[in-house]
């Protein structure tokens, strides 16, 4: 690991710290190592920051320090309920209205990129939005307008430099903070790098358009853009042009007569339905990329970079977590997690049982608005320390996911009930695959699984033959005068040892 690696993330905490990131995580719920790991970090706070208790140049400070900070900023701007609602108000603008880069450059860059093909791309536009990957111009094609998305110079080359420094503070974290080691900091750290690198390729994010397009072709209120393949490239991505109100403008919202309080649902509901039915879901779903149609009333989603992708098992388990909590029944949601090695085997499940209800009973009936997710995190980390819960990286993405969409859905609707709002889409589910149909697609995995055995039964006998004729081979080769003494020693050696 570099050195540069360890100065970038010292560099990186000395900033966050001093721009009062750290007083955003100050929560009473966090174990007691980890809330003194916090205080000593504030103690280089700006002093404005301690007088005032007001975080005013994170958001500056994050697009300084790189890509996946942003990526961070953009999170934390969708829970006023976590950070506050000043600073995810300052936040929000790392979702797309970040500093763009020279427009001179912007024809050089598709012609590199598309070659004869750029030419196509007429009337294109200014940047109407830029993030912390790429931005998007407007352009006719066809005579039909289209969004041109184009990966920021040198951003491959940034992104990998801050994820070289996430693993070494991750090495760090797994060699000298104990109670960080069972959140598997660097097979999280892989998690994210594999997501980055997929991010930096558009032609990437055109198939995942293709393949997501094609699991939601029945579904209604949700829709996304389609592709023009013949003008995309590694770090050109063209699609068609969509319309809508940006999600987090609640005002114009409002005068479009649109009902938030069914976007919000929409939006739960498609979110779980992607997830838990398809195990194929949109991981970065912050209002930046989210619009609603005020012709239709759909929710518009857009930049899919970043996508989730969770087995058939991963998928059941969060369907009967969430079905679970809505229905209270909290030695299931335990039992859970010992099947999945969530929980060691060594806890109780009833002692676990008895944890989850006490996070999951004052959830019970009360709205978004009435919830501190704040308070419930801090509860749900202490919780999971106190069990010594192992993390599950192949989930991270879903669990951010998750984060992003209940936080822009209550902002939407802060009397979202989102155990109701939940049960439409997890009950069905969980009831089919309790069901007889459930019980017949296990039947038909078990049976492709026996079948992909035996269709290897042949080469592994032939490989067990080999082996076998290589060991009586071995055995018929005549050994050499060393090893004969070798052996001739050790029984000298093993006759003196009786004999004395």
């Amino acid at each position: 690991m570099a050195i540069g690696a360890y100065f970038r993330l010292a560099r990186a905490g000395y900033v966050l710290a001093r721009e009062g990131a750290l007083s955003i995580a100050d929560n009473p719920a966090l174990p007691p190592a980890l809330r003194m790991g916090v205080k000593l970090g504030r103690l280089i706070e700006r002093g404005a920051v301690r007088r005032t208790g007001r975080v005013e140049r994170l958001t500056r400070a994050l697009n300084r320090l790189g890509p996946t900070y942003v990526k961070l900023g953009q999170t934390l701007a969708t829970r006023p309920d976590v950070v506050g609602t000043d600073v995810a108000a300052d936040l929000s603008g790392l979702q797309d209205k970040m500093e763009p880069f020279d427009p001179a450059s912007v024809p050089g860059l598709l012609r590199e990129a598309l070659q004869e093909r750029a030419a196509d791309l007429k009337d294109l536009s200014p940047p109407i939005a830029a993030a912390s990957i790429a931005q998007v111009h407007k352009a006719v094609l066809d005579g039909r307008q289209v969004a041109v998305k184009i990966l920021r110079p040198g951003i491959k080359t940034r992104f990998f430099a801050d994820i070289e420094s996430f693993y070494a503070g991750a090495r760090l974290a797994q060699r000298f903070a104990k109670p960080l080691r069972r959140l598997r900091p660097i097979e999280v750290v892989q998690t994210l790098d594999r997501s980055a690198r997929l991010e930096l390729d558009l032609r990437l994010e055109a198939a995942a358009i293709s393949e997501f397009a094609e699991n939601i072709k029945d579904d209604t209120g949700f829709v996304i853009p389609s592709v023009s393949w013949e003008h995309t490239s590694e770090t050109v991505l063209t699609t068609s042009w969509v319309e809508g109100v940006p999600i987090r403008d609640l005002a114009a919202l409002d005068a479009a007569g649109l009902d938030r309080k069914a976007l919000a649902a929409n939006l739960l509901q498609s979110f779980l339905r992607h997830a838990i039915r398809d195990g194929f879901f949109h991981a970065d779903m912050h209002p930046g990329n989210l619009f609603a149609d005020p012709r239709t009333g759909n929710i518009v989603a857009v930049d899919f970079g970043i996508m989730g992708r969770i087995s058939r098992a991963e998928r059941r388990f969060l369907a009967e977590i969430l079905y679970g909590f809505i229905t209270r029944n909290y030695r299931m949601i335990a039992e859970r997690h010992f099947e999945i090695g969530y929980v060691p085997r060594h806890q109780s499940v009833d002692d676990f049982a008895l944890a989850l209800r006490a996070i999951g009973e004052p959830l019970q009936g009360r709205t978004a608005r009435d919830i501190s997710m704040a308070k419930v995190l801090g509860q749900l980390f202490a919780t999971t320390e106190l069990f010594e819960m192992q993390a599950r990286p192949e989930l991270v993405l879903l669990q951010k996911s998750m984060v992003l969409v209940e936080g822009v859905s209550r902002a939407l609707d802060p009397d979202l009930d989102i155990w109701t709002v939940s049960e439409r889409v997890v009950g069905d589910f969980v009831r089919r695959e309790a069901g007889p149909l459930g019980r017949l697609e296990d039947l038909a995995g078990h049976l492709r699984t026996g079948a992909a055995a035996l269709g290897r039964l042949p080469a592994i006998i032939d490989k067990a033959e080999a082996a076998l004729d290589d060991f009586h081979a071995e055995r018929k080769r005549p050994r050499s005068r060393a090893f004969i003494w070798l052996v001739a020693l050790v029984g000298v050696l093993v006759l003196w040892r009786l004999l004395g």
